[in-house]
């Protein structure tokens, strides 16, 4: 793979490495949604639950106060059931004194004893008549105390009437105490439903975000290790690509020195025969000057330069 490639694939490594980031900052910001949300929804949870208690225990004990008038209620209940025996008892026996009644009004009965007492109180009677008359007031008596013995049972259920009404009226009192305070602990039972329902709505929603919470933590850790390895991947061809610049500065370096070691030999070589040719056209102008004959200028400067040459070397 050339090093332009490597390049290439390092660039498109980084953009992946990018991509991925983006994806696991998004991440991370939803999770922090989900769990801002979740834990807004726990503490209406926990506010919802509190209510909840509050209601149970205002249901739970409006149900003691019911159960305490239910008890009450029959207890008297019990106590109205032998009155009520009893005045059947009694209306049983003033039937049967009934049967024994004659078919005459009780006032009419008296009415006849009175008018009896008076005719033997004011009339002379001889004995035989007046031992009738005395017999029929005795009869007429008997009858009348059969209707006395009847008042006397009806007194009774007039008192066991009454009694029973007071019983009925507390009785009553309780029944209707307790039949709304059943009714308020029906609509406190039907309200604590309603908030355990919604308490359900709110725990099921706050379990989805932290489902999706915990989905998009674990997002982040696979996104984190494919990062981490794209990084590698990266670094490493980087590290490649680097050594192999490395390489080719030293090869540019080393080619340099050589190209520099040729240049300077090709110098120096170019000044040692110029110096030979000057020293050789030198020896040539003096040749001529030691006949007497005329030099050129450049074979003058060539001259006096083969001098400066000479003294240089003499003074080293």
């Amino acid at each position: 793979m050339s090093t332009q490639d490597k390049l290439n694939q390092i660039t498109n490594l980084r953009s992946q490495i990018m991509v991925l980031k983006d994806q696991v900052n998004k991440a991370d910001v939803e999770s922090k949604k989900h769990v801002e949300k979740r834990d807004q929804l726990n503490q209406q949870t926990k506010k919802i639950n509190l209510e909840i208690n509050e209601i149970k225990n205002q249901r739970d004990e409006i149900n003691k106060k019911v159960q305490a008038l239910k008890q009450q209620r029959d207890t008297l209940r019990v106590k109205i059931k032998p009155i009520i025996d009893e005045i059947q008892a009694i209306n049983e026996k003033k039937e049967e004194l009934r049967k024994k009644s004659p078919n005459i009004r009780r006032k009419d009965i008296q009415k006849e004893i009175d008018k009896i007492d008076w005719k033997i109180q004011t009339e002379t009677l001889d004995l035989q008549e007046e031992k009738r008359l005395v017999g029929e007031v005795k009869l007429l008596e008997t009858q009348l105390h059969g209707y006395k013995k009847i008042e006397k049972e009806n007194k009774k259920i007039a008192g066991h009437l009454q009694e029973k009404k007071v019983l009925d009226v507390q009785a009553e009192s309780f029944h209707k105490e307790l039949s709304e305070l059943a009714k308020r602990s029906q609509e406190l039972h039907e309200k604590m439903l309603a908030k355990i329902t919604e308490v359900k709505t709110v725990k099921e929603e706050a379990d989805t975000l932290h489902k999706g919470f915990i989905e998009n933590k674990e997002k982040s850790k696979e996104l984190l290790v494919e990062i981490a390895v794209l990084t590698g991947q990266m670094l490493g061809l980087q590290n490649n690509v680097r050594e192999q610049n490395k390489e080719i500065r030293a090869k540019e370096k080393a080619l340099r020195l050589k190209e520099k070691e040729e240049t300077d030999i090709q110098r120096n070589k170019r000044l040692v025969d110029e110096q030979a040719l000057k020293t050789k056209l030198g020896a040539q102008a003096k040749e001529k000057l030691d006949k007497g004959e005329k030099l050129s200028w450049n074979e003058f400067q060539l001259l006096a330069s083969v001098d400066e040459s000479e003294d240089a070397d003499t003074q080293k």
